[in-house]
């Protein structure tokens, strides 16, 4: 089945205003909606109504982090919005990154790697309906139960940057989540998971003809994310080590606005869709080309009208 996905909410948009795009989405064609969790709306809340809105939607999150919420909160969350979308829901988790988990909810980003290892089993279990009592490497549960458990239970995908994590979610989840990669990446990608793995990828698209502008919002972007730790290894292990060199030494030194500057419009234009609607469609289909299954777009605010521009990005039949 082929699968063409959009990140809910659109930026700036309330979300109680989303109802008659949401409700259109099926008829355009996109299967998918996928919400993320940062300091805006939270993961879960927009897909409820999406569930409600557009029942043939598949509705995933991408992603929860593994730390702000305690593990049974996390199943309980899961469990509500796999009941109300039965079949549909797919939780993707991950571990977000030490400012979100830090800085802005106080809990310790600590051993990322075996923290979504832990978390993954304790919720294959939970949502399974397991009473679980476990010592987990990272963290112990005592003789949690669902008082309700989904049915049936929703696949579990991973937040996955470099091989290690990666490679996890290939053995254990149902599916890999990555962010912040270029059509030509996806072979590299891809050959971590295998060929039978679910690969889902958010897709940042700037649907303008205004090359400057639009790179002018990715390089703000870019050096607000690939300077965080794991972004800068994971660009590293892709191959733009050298090319972002003097944007890392440059933020490093706190000079965030040359940070900016230094990063070469090849890296921008690989990592950030634009151009016409009908270009920027096509780049989408290219990442489904190299080997993606599911592109969910993050639709980058042009000043024009995104219910328009959404619609303009359908896939083709």
């Amino acid at each position: 089945m082929k699968r063409w996905g959009i990140t809910i909410p659109l930026t700036g948009v309330p979300l109680a205003e989303h109802r008659e795009l949401i409700e259109q989405l099926p008829d355009l064609g996109y299967t998918d909606a996928w919400s993320a969790e940062t300091a805006g709306t939270d993961a879960f809340s927009p897909l409820l109504l999406a569930s409600q809105w557009a029942p043939q939607l598949r509705l995933g999150t991408a992603i929860v982090p593994v730390y702000t919420r305690g593990p049974g909160l996390l199943a309980m969350s899961a469990a509500t919005l796999a009941e109300c979308a039965p079949g549909r829901f797919v939780l993707g988790i991950g571990t977000s990154s030490p400012v979100i988990v830090e800085n802005w909810n106080a809990a310790e980003f600590a051993e990322p790697f075996g923290r979504s290892r832990d978390t993954l089993r304790f919720l294959r279990a939970a949502l399974a309906g397991e009473k679980v009592t476990e010592q987990y490497p990272t963290f112990s549960v005592s003789k949690f139960r669902l008082e309700r458990a989904p049915e049936p239970a929703p696949p579990i995908m991973l937040a996955a940057l470099r091989p290690g994590m990666l490679r996890l979610a290939a053995r254990e989840a149902d599916g890999a989540i990555t962010n912040w990669l270029a059509p030509g990446d996806v072979p590299t990608v891809r050959a971590e998971v295998g060929p039978d793995v679910e690969l889902v990828a958010r897709v940042f698209v700037c649907p303008t003809e205004d090359a400057d502008a639009a790179r002018g919002l990715g390089r703000m972007l870019i050096s607000s994310y690939l300077t965080v730790p794991v972004y800068k290894a994971f660009h590293e292990w892709l191959g733009r080590g050298d090319a972002l060199a003097p944007m890392h030494e440059a933020w490093q030194a706190g000079d965030r606005k040359r940070a900016g500057e230094l990063i070469p419009d090849d890296v921008v234009d690989d990592l950030i869709v634009h151009g016409s609607v009908d270009e920027c469609r096509d780049k989408v289909q290219s990442y489904v080309d190299n080997g993606l299954n599911t592109p969910v777009m993050a639709l980058l605010p042009t000043g024009d009208n995104p219910f328009e521009h959404i619609k303009g990005l359908a896939p083709r039949s």
